[in-house]
């Protein structure tokens, strides 16, 4: 089958990229595209060029999307579902002509809101019926995602890439974390983060005075300043996925990471394939969308 056969499109639109995917009634994919159209780099008036150069190729058939092109910022925003609520809301909201975006989620207390996670966290669900417990989705802001009865009950975000990014890119620890990786010193800075969290910025500024002293090096540095912040998380998300059947949603090393540091601490967890998620979401929502047309 080709992407003429195609009778709707799944798109995946975040802040720095774009991608699509030709797909069949049935949910099969036909073909696939991507490009850097994020919604960071467009003005309102630049995504629907975007989006149909992108497709010019195929049909012009429906698009159901997620992601940040449904932010204030984006295309059209597409108003939060407030939680408790199922993963995926009954009303899209249409932007131009055939692109039809999924609402975001949000949380009054603590204020916490998501946009893309959402239809990933459906996906999951439509591939496990009736799975009950905790989703992590590792990224630059971390969702914590607790799930009954088919729907998310509450969530909640830390910032954990961000602050990796911005401490080994922005303080004094960019000469000590440069490169590589050691598993044991991740392991380490987990175990570390969790037994004391109250230490935390403390304990990465030993990371610049151990190399200065004791020759620690850059690729231990590194991993154990990233176990230290996984570490803090895992201890202030505790009441989330202590005694919680757990599933990471993500790419293959960063959920591999929380993998193992959840491991650790006698918390098994599963891996799920995001762009498998992230599809099965896709086309749970193009049937609903399709089933009210």
């Amino acid at each position: 089958m080709s992407a003429a056969a195609a009778t709707w499109i799944a798109a995946d639109w975040g802040t720095t990229h774009l991608r699509v995917w030709a797909m069949s009634d049935s949910g099969t994919v036909l073909a696939a595209a991507g490009s850097a159209d994020g919604m960071g780099t467009l003005t309102r008036d630049g995504f629907a060029p975007a989006l149909d150069a992108l497709t010019a190729d195929w049909p012009a058939v429906p698009v159901i999307a997620c992601g940040m092109v449904g932010s204030r910022q984006g295309w059209t925003e597409a108003p939060y579902s407030a939680v408790p609520c199922p993963a995926l809301a009954s009303n899209l909201t249409l932007a131009g002509t055939r692109c039809h975006i999924i609402p975001g989620l949000k949380q009054a207390s603590p204020a916490d809101v998501m946009r893309g996670e959402e239809t990933q966290i459906a996906g999951f669900l439509s591939l496990n019926p009736r799975w009950d417990g905790v989703i992590c989705l590792p990224g630059t802001h971390t969702k914590w995602v607790h799930v009954s009865a088919d729907e998310v009950v509450s969530f909640q975000t830390v910032m954990t890439g961000d602050l990796f990014a911005a401490i080994t890119g922005h303080t004094v620890l960019r000469h000590s974390c440069t490169d590589g990786w050691d598993d044991a010193g991740f392991l380490q800075g987990v175990d570390d983060a969790i037994a004391r969290p109250e230490k935390l910025a403390a304990r990465l500024f030993s990371l610049r005075a151990e190399g200065l002293l004791n020759d620690l090096p850059n690729a231990t540095a590194r991993a154990r300043l990233s176990g230290l912040l996984v570490g803090a998380e895992l201890a202030a998300t505790k009441p989330y996925w202590l005694g919680q059947q757990i599933a990471v949603i993500g790419a293959g090393t960063l959920a591999g990471l929380y993998v193992t540091a959840l491991g650790a601490q006698a918390a098994p967890a599963t891996q799920v394939n995001a762009d498998r998620a992230t599809l099965a979401g896709l086309t749970a929502a193009y049937r609903s969308w399709k089933d009210q047309t």
